[in-house]
C-alpha cells in the first residue's frame, strides 16, 4: 500500500478530486509541454456535470494562465474509465503538439491510464486489515501507529504533526468566520453560532454535539469557501477527523503528540479504504467519502482510548457499516448541501462507533475487509446519477424547486 501521506493532503478546497486533482494535472501538463500558446482541456462525467459547482474550470485556467484556455463540458459516456476523467491538449500555432487522458481518482489524486509516471512507491507490505493484524500479532505491535512508524518511519510523525496544526488552524479560522458561501446557494455559515449557543439553553447532554458539530461546521466551511484545508480523506469529508480529535483533545486532555498518533492509525484505516475500495464520490457516492471519514475518526479514538486491534477494527466497520449506500448527490455542483452537514453527523457516529467497539467488540461477526468489499460492490452498482453529477436525489428536488 501508498504511504498515509496520500491520504493527507493540504490544500485548498472545494473538492480535492475535482479541484486538487485537476489542479495538479494541469501543472504536470504546462510543464510537459512550455511551447504551447494555448490549451483545451476536455471534461467528462462527474468532472463535466459538477465542474462549475466545483471550480474545475476555475482552476485549471488559474494553472495554465496567462495561456489562453477553453473548457469543454462533454456529454459523452466514457467507457472503461473513471467517472472523473479529463483530456488536456496543448496547441501552439493552431496545430496539436500533445495530449494527455487523466483520470483524478479521489483524494487529489491522480492516474494516467497505460503510464505510472504519477506513481507513488508502495510503502506497506500488507494490503488488507487481516494481513495487518497478523504481522502485527507476530511481531507483538499492540497499536497500529507503531505499525504505522516502522513502515513510514519516525519522519512520519513531523508530517502528521503539520496535517493537525492545519486542521486546527482551519477549525479556528472557521469558527470565527461569518457570512455567506460563495456558489449562489445563499448558505450561511453556521460554526460560530453553533459554538457561541449559550450553554444554558442546551438539554442535558447536547453540549457535546454543540461542540463536535461546531468543530465539523468550521473545517467544512473552510472547504466550501476554497480556504486550506486536509483531506481526510478527501475535501469533502475533511471535517470529521478533525472534528472528533479536537473535542477528543480538549475534553480529555490529549497531547498534540498523542493526536498525531491517532492521525497515524486513522491514516492507515484511509488507506485500506482507498486500496480496496474508493474514496471518490464519483466513483462509489458519498459512502466512498464520508463513511470512510467516519472509519478514520472512529478508529482514531480508539488508539486514544487504548483499545485494542480488535477494538480498532471494530470501531472503523461500525463505522462505514452504517454508512452504505449513501449518495453523493450536491445540490448545484457545490460541496455544501448535503456536505457541510454530514460532516457534522458523520463525526457524532465516528464517537457513537467508538463506543460499540469498547463493549461489543467480541460479538461482531464482519471484519473490516468484509466492509469495504460491501462497500465497493454497493458504490460501483449505485445509479450514476448518485455519484456526484448533481442529476438524481437531493440535487435533483431542489432543480424542480428552483425552476
Amino acid at each position: 500500500m501508498k504511504s498515509i501521506r496520500e491520504i493527507y493532503k493540504i490544500g485548498k478546497g472545494p473538492s480535492s478530486s475535482h479541484t486538487m486533482g485537476p489542479e495538479r494535472a494541469a501543472k504536470h501538463f504546462k510543464a510537459c509541454y512550455p511551447q504551447a500558446d494555448r490549451f483545451e482541456a476536455i471534461l467528462y462525467g462527474s468532472l463535466s456535470k459538477t465542474g462549475i459547482g466545483h471550480g474545475t474550470d476555475r482552476v485549471i485556467r488559474d494553472v495554465l494562465s496567462p495561456l489562453p484556455t477553453q473548457i469543454v463540458f462533454s456529454k459523452e459516456t466514457l467507457e472503461n474509465a473513471h467517472p472523473n476523467t479529463m483530456d488536456l491538449i496543448a496547441y501552439e500555432n493552431d496545430q496539436c503538439i500533445g495530449s494527455l487522458r487523466v483520470e483524478s481518482i479521489g483524494g487529489g489524486d491522480l492516474r494516467i491510464p497505460g503510464e505510472d509516471t504519477l506513481d507513488t512507491p508502495e510503502v506497506y507490505p500488507e494490503n488488507s486489515f487481516a494481513e495487518i493484524a497478523d504481522f502485527c500479532k507476530w511481531r507483538y505491535i499492540e497499536k497500529l501507529s507503531d505499525y504505522v512508524e516502522l513502515n513510514e518511519g519516525e519522519e512520519i510523525w513531523d508530517y502528521l504533526a503539520t496535517v493537525w496544526q492545519t486542521m486546527k488552524s482551519a477549525i479556528n479560522e472557521g469558527l470565527e468566520a461569518e457570512g455567506t458561501l460563495p456558489g449562489g446557494l445563499k448558505v450561511q455559515r453556521k460554526a460560530k453560532y453553533l459554538h457561541n449557543f449559550p450553554r444554558e439553553e442546551l438539554a442535558p447532554g447536547m453540549l457535546e454535539f454543540k461542540k463536535i458539530a461546531a468543530y465539523a461546521y468550521a473545517v467544512a466551511e473552510q472547504n466550501a469557501d476554497n480556504g486550506t484545508v486536509v483531506t481526510a480523506p478527501t475535501c469533502g469529508a475533511c471535517g470529521v477527523v478533525p472534528a472528533v480529535l479536537k473535542y477528543a483533545q480538549e475534553t480529555r486532555g490529549f497531547t498534540d503528540e498523542q493526536i498525531v498518533r491517532a492521525l497515524g492509525t486513522a491514516g492507515l484505516i484511509g488507506t485500506l479504504t482507498k486500496r480496496n475500495a474508493s474514496i471518490s464520490g464519483a466513483e462509489c457516492g458519498c459512502q466512498a467519502e464520508i463513511g470512510t471519514a467516519c472509519s478514520m475518526a472512529a478508529a482514531a479514538l480508539a488508539e486514544l482510548y487504548q483499545q485494542n486491534l480488535d477494538q480498532v477494527e471494530y470501531a472503523a466497520e461500525a463505522a462505514m457499516e452504517h454508512h452504505l449506500g449513501l449518495t453523493c448527490d450536491p445540490i448545484c455542483g457545490l460541496v455544501q448541501i448535503p456536505c457541510i452537514e454530514r460532516n457534522a453527523v458523520a463525526a457524532m457516529r465516528a464517537m457513537n462507533a467508538c463506543n460499540l467497539s469498547f463493549f461489543l467488540t467480541g460479538s461482531r461477526n464482519i471484519s473490516y475487509d468484509m466492509i469495504l468489499r460491501a462497500m465497493h460492490e454497493t458504490g460501483i452498482n449505485l445509479n450514476h446519477r448518485f455519484r456526484e453529477t448533481s442529476e438524481g436525489g437531493l440535487a435533483k428536488i431542489y432543480a424542480r424547486k428552483e425552476k
